[in-house]
């Protein structure tokens, strides 16, 4: 990597199988399958050397070509089962690069569809924070919508108790340190590092923030879904 320009490869998983939101990563948000929607805004920031997507669904693969998305074998077998992690998928995807002699980028970006609403302007910050922190991993977060201060637990007998120690109730919600959480639309991590620790975060991981809720919003539930469709229908209504 150099200081001024990192090569970041563009890493799009999309796994068949979808239990909870049967064919979720072909079927049609808005007027664009779910997948197109991530190709699109990873193709319009201009930043990436390739654009792969990771899929073991040959219906997905051209549904993914057809948008502009490079899927130059599916994957594997062994790494598309439920059990199958993240980390397996990216490794399989350098591993088969260095062995078909494709040159290697510096880092990876990873993209997953059910983030259709990330924007342009925020995969090229991901990209900027990367290169200033010389290379640490950067993670897209978001403020949390229930702050951990205020979750509870439930005992074996039934008691409401704090799920965090030392709680004082009497705080106001304006008195507490912000708290984030993950959602799930950038992961930019170093190849090195990838191999390393077979992880997306490095020794410190940077925070993204990303303050949008729409731009935060990562597709898991039926309901997730209905959210996204109101979001499209709001976006279409305002366009000119």
């Amino acid at each position: 990597m150099t200081a001024s320009s990192p090569i970041v490869l563009a890493l799009i998983p999309a796994r068949g199988g979808s239990k909870r939101i049967p064919g979720k990563n072909i079927r049609l948000l808005g007027s664009l399958p779910l997948i197109a929607h991530t190709i699109r805004c990873a193709r319009a920031a201009g930043c990436f050397s390739r654009i792969l997507v990771s899929t073991d669904d040959p219906t997905i693969a051209e549904v993914a070509r057809v948008h502009g998305g490079n899927v130059p074998w599916l994957r594997s077998a062994l790494n598309a089962t439920d059990a199958s992690t993240t980390i397996d998928t990216i490794l399989e995807v350098i591993d088969h690069m260095e062995a078909n002699g494709a040159p290697m980028p510096d880092a990876l970006m990873l993209l997953q569809p059910t983030s259709p609403f990330r924007s342009v302007e925020n995969i090229h910050r991901a990209v900027a924070l990367y290169r200033e922190t010389n290379g640490e991993s950067v993670v897209s977060v978001s403020p949390a919508t229930s702050h951990p201060w205020w979750c509870k637990r439930i005992a074996d007998n039934g008691e409401l108790l704090p799920f965090l120690s030392g709680i004082d109730d009497g705080l106001r919600s304006q008195d507490l340190p912000p708290a984030y959480t993950l959602n799930g639309s950038i992961y930019l991590c170093g190849i090195t590092n990838l191999r390393a620790r077979r992880s997306l975060y490095s020794a410190h991981t940077r925070a993204l923030v990303i303050d949008s809720p729409e731009e935060a919003l990562d597709i898991d539930t039926p309901f997730d879904w209905l959210i996204a469709e109101a979001i499209c229908r709001s976006r279409e209504e305002t366009s000119p």
